[in-house]
């Protein structure tokens, strides 16, 4: 991170006018009929308010919906290239608006202004590739088992879709959701989290400038109760696709399926790291470390739990509290920092209380997890990185989702031990192998209940790549590459005698 970068980030929220923002319906920015708003305000200091937004009802729902609906007549008869040259724009927009959004994502989410522009960049690739797939939605031409019969199978754009996306990545996950449902030639209503609605806004009105008709892409803000069911619900609505908890996912799931509506869900993880053999103690434990605290843990693909075997513990704890001693916690834009605030107090005391049940189950703080309040640090939710080592697998703290900056240390005997501990829960999204045997690889690759396995490296993903997990971590298609066919299209089977 540079000086200009952090000196730009302050001049900037200096000079911010903090204001009140409307839904986006039909082309429109339009109050609620609540005659209700809301605050948020900078997750690095909470006295600083960034905006207001609607506390919108279930009529602004309907509203957008029905926006859609008459919106989805239209657009789903657009060529699929031309959709896609759409797409092309936004991504372009995406990377010319890269610093300000990414402003704005660090101020509301509290993550550090690399990653922050990091996502936005992220989120520009994905858009670029959903525009490629606008011109490539592929069916099937067969031969007829009769003669003189043409039988193919094309693919139809599913409708209306409701976007539901979480507080975490609140730029990259909104388009990985968007962009391949204007791809196929569906449209949009969009809830994001009531805790960073404000990235959102912007991500409308550069949608907006790449040319996407009104009623295609709808925003409406507000809790989930008054916007998130009703949404889920809506007789118009034909899909969800919902980033977030397992428990909520697996409820709107139940909903969906009362009226047949098709779901993607990308939920919860407790992913593991399993370290078996390495050259170098220091290279694996800065990819855990990584991928563990990256968005101060709060990432459904963190890594959280390391399970190693028993003769290579020690050189892999000493290696892992190494690199955490080279974390910097602070604000996004302070010079240095690599790992920013939770979102808010109550997710800082959510992760305290799991700190204190691992301890009463036995677990040893080894490194970290205390809260930060003195100074700067008293206007944020802020704690050092923690690492819990003499854990059992049968904790809480290595079976349930912390969903913050808190690592586990599992000391096995064996490669099957190794294995059984991790898929001993009830995640399945994500698992990382460290290990130089051939036949390991394959082994783990195959027996690993994960939707993503990493070999010798962290949990990171790609812009073309399916993405999702198994068990209580995922349903429906994965997202993000060509897997999103399955999703945002309905098959149909033509049959043409000549």
């Amino acid at each position: 991170m540079t000086l200009a970068l952090s000196t730009g980030m302050v001049n900037w929220l200096e000079n911010h006018q903090p204001k009140t923002y409307g839904n986006y319906i039909d082309g429109e920015w339009v109050n609620s009929g609540s005659g209700e708003t809301f605050p948020i305000y900078n997750a690095a200091n909470s006295e600083r308010l960034l905006a207001a937004f609607q506390n919108s009802n279930k009529e602004d729902v309907n509203k957008a919906v029905e926006a859609a609906h008459i919106a989805f007549k239209k657009w789903s008869k657009v060529p699929g290239p031309e959709r896609g040259s759409i797409l092309f724009r936004f991504a372009d927009l995406l990377e010319q608006d890269a610093e300000e959004l990414a402003y704005m994502l660090s101020a509301e989410q509290g993550k550090t202004l690399a990653e922050s522009k990091g996502e936005v960049l992220r989120a520009a690739k994905e858009a670029r590739f959903c525009a490629g797939e606008a011109f490539r939605i592929e069916g099937n031409t067969l031969p007829g088992e009769r003669s003189n019969v043409w039988s193919s199978t094309v693919r139809s754009p599913l409708g209306v879709v409701a976007a539901i996306a979480p507080w975490n990545f609140p730029v990259v996950t909104p388009v990985r959701k968007i962009a391949p449902a204007l791809a196929y030639g569906c449209t949009v209503v969009y809830k994001p989290a009531s805790l960073t609605p404000w990235t959102s806004v912007r991500l409308m009105e550069l949608l907006a400038k790449a040319g996407v008709p009104d009623g295609v892409v709808n925003l409406v803000i507000g809790s989930g109760a008054n916007v998130g069911d009703p949404l889920v619900n809506h007789p118009l609505v034909r899909g969800i696709s919902f980033t977030g908890s397992s428990s909520l996912g697996i409820e709107i799931n139940q909903k969906a399926a009362g009226r047949l509506a098709k779901t993607q869900l990308e939920l919860g993880g407790k992913n593991p790291a399993i370290v078996l053999d390495f050259k170098d103690a220091d290279a694996i434990a800065n990819q855990i470390v990584s991928a563990a605290f990256a968005c101060s843990g709060q990432r459904c693909t963190s890594i959280s739990r390391v399970i190693v075997l028993k003769e290579k513990k020690q050189e892999v704890t000493e290696a892992l509290i190494r690199q955490l001693e080279n974390i910097r916690v602070g604000p996004s834009w302070e010079e240095g920092v690599t790992m920013g605030p939770l979102v808010n107090g109550s997710q800082l005391d959510s992760v305290q209380e799991y700190l204190k049940i691992g301890v009463a189950e036995g677990a040893r703080v080894l490194f970290g997890g205390e809260i930060l309040s003195e100074g700067h640090f008293s206007q944020g939710a802020y704690m050092k990185p923690a690492l819990l080592d003499q854990v059992t697998p049968d904790m809480r703290v290595a079976k349930e989702e912390i969903f913050g900056p808190v690592l586990t240390v599992i000391e096995v005997e064996n490669k099957e031990e190794a294995l059984q501990v991790a898929n001993n829960v009830e995640y399945g999204l994500a698992a990382s192998v460290f290990t130089d045997e051939f036949s390991t690889v394959y082994h783990f690759s195959d027996q690993l209940e994960a939707g993503m396995i990493h070999i010798n490296h962290g949990t990171a993903s790609a812009a073309h790549m399916p993405f999702g997990g198994v068990k209580q971590s995922g349903a429906g298609a994965f997202s993000i590459g060509h897997t999103n066919a399955d999703f945002f299209t309905e098959m149909k089977v033509v049959y043409f005698e000549y």
